[in-house]
């Protein structure tokens, strides 16, 4: 591989793993947000529910951007703006100061989830085998030391912005700097290498424009697209049941201290980084499909194990199922998309993104109100159905014409479509 490929790898990585810490800090330290700002109990959903809704609206809007700008500079002036917008959440006074800096969190976020997927899935076109699950590893280990930080910041007692501060200091620069080597994709040569970095030459949008109009129109990509769509709403509806109800899961349920109450969650954490460090090399080797049934089903084993744990120590066992079965069906589900619509993909993935933030809508409420209603340890399995659901949309990962994995990956690096956008 190029050393261009090599850089935009890592600086793409870099991006994830800084969105991933970002999040965290933000939703860990939500206690202390409502303190800071006087937000009522009653408030609060209201305010934690725009957030995915103004990401989904920002989703919306980055598909029609990228029909003009390269999503390179989209991620570049979105990570920033995410950062910032965090930073304001941690400074402000006033609770019109923080609906202000909430509202440029989530449409910043929407840019910029879908535009890191976009060239990631660009990049594992390029390389030609599966490296999506990496990206998101990366993600996760943002994730990890996100939430230590915000655990530190917590235990000293100190206020948000001075936790906040020193973290946007040090990955605002580097996530700018980085910007440099990321890789849209363009049109590869013949000898494996790729005009499509941001400061490299780039085809305009024009050139793709009648390939995305044919592939990428209506209906009937979102006829096609349907079936990854429910899997992403699925997957986050399990990933959000687990971060929003694990502690109060073990500790009112299972009877746990208040102290282990909090170990399902890291624990949860931690598996998913280990599945998507090693998953790609799953994918390489079975397939995309495989991976994805295997997936949902130790997930699925995870929520029965957590619903019928008769102690905590067993519910732990079944969190750390759940992190090693659901930490697939995300990246691999954005790369289905890529596949499905190599000519579409921009607009196939920033579609798919929404499901993102309907599954983490619908999760914790869906499993609260159950929870209230019937038993948690009920509501636990209604997650566990709908990743099962998964099962039958499987043939969805079945790899296209560029497949990945076995004797089906290919040697060197391919064509990555038309067009800046290249997807």
């Amino acid at each position: 591989m190029t050393d261009v490929l090599r850089r935009g790898r890592a600086s793409l990585a870099f991006s994830f793993f800084a969105q991933g810490a970002t999040f965290a800090l933000l939703v860990t330290r939500i206690p202390g947000i409502q303190d800071r700002y006087g937000v009522s109990d009653g408030l609060l959903p209201v305010f934690l529910a725009a957030v995915p809704i103004l990401a989904g609206a920002g989703s919306v809007t980055t598909e029609q951007l990228v029909k003009r700008i390269r999503p390179s500079l989209l991620l570049r002036w979105s990570q920033p703006v995410v950062l910032l917008a965090l930073l304001g959440v941690g400074a402000g006074g006033e609770m019109a100061e923080l609906g202000v800096a909430l509202a440029a969190f989530g449409l910043a976020v929407g840019a910029l989830d879908a535009s890191m997927n976009m060239l990631g899935v660009s990049l594992q076109r390029t390389y030609g085998r599966s490296i999506m699950l990496s990206f998101h590893a990366a993600y996760s280990l943002g994730g990890i030391v996100g939430a230590s930080l915000a655990w530190v910041g917590a235990h000293w007692h100190l206020a948000l912005w001075v936790s906040y501060l020193p973290v946007v200091a040090v990955l605002l620069p580097a996530a700018l700097v980085g910007s440099r080597w990321y890789v849209d994709g363009g049109p590869a040569a013949v000898d494996g290498s790729v005009s499509g970095s941001v400061s490299g030459p780039v085809s305009g949008p024009a050139d793709g424009q009648g390939e995305r109009e044919q592939e990428g129109g209506g209906g009937v990509v979102f006829k096609l697209l349907l079936p990854l769509c429910l899997v992403m709403t699925f997957a986050y509806i399990g990933d959000s049941t687990v971060s929003n109800w694990s502690a109060k899961y073990l500790q009112d349920t299972l009877g746990s201290s208040e102290q282990l109450a909090t170990v399902p969650y890291n624990v949860y954490m931690v598996t998913t980084l280990l599945g998507r460090t090693i998953g790609d090399l799953g994918v390489r080797r079975f397939g995309a499909a495989t991976v994805v049934r295997l997936g949902a089903l130790v997930a699925a084993l995870g929520f029965a194990v957590v619903a019928g744990a008769p102690g905590a120590w067993v519910g732990m066992l079944g969190f750390t199922l759940l992190g090693l079965g659901l930490c697939v069906l995300v990246p691999q589900t954005f790369a289905a998309a890529g596949r499905l619509f190599p000519g579409a993909s921009d607009a196939a993935i920033a579609r798919l993104n929404i499901f993102n933030y309907v599954g983490f809508l619908v999760g914790s409420p869906l499993v609260g109100a159950l929870g209230d209603a019937w038993s948690y340890r009920g509501a636990m399995l209604v997650p566990m159905v709908l990743v099962l659901v998964t099962l039958v949309y499987a043939r969805s990962f079945a790899a296209q014409p560029d497949r990945y994995g076995g004797e089906h990956e290919r040697a060197r690096t391919a064509d990555v479509g038309r067009g800046s956008n290249g997807l």
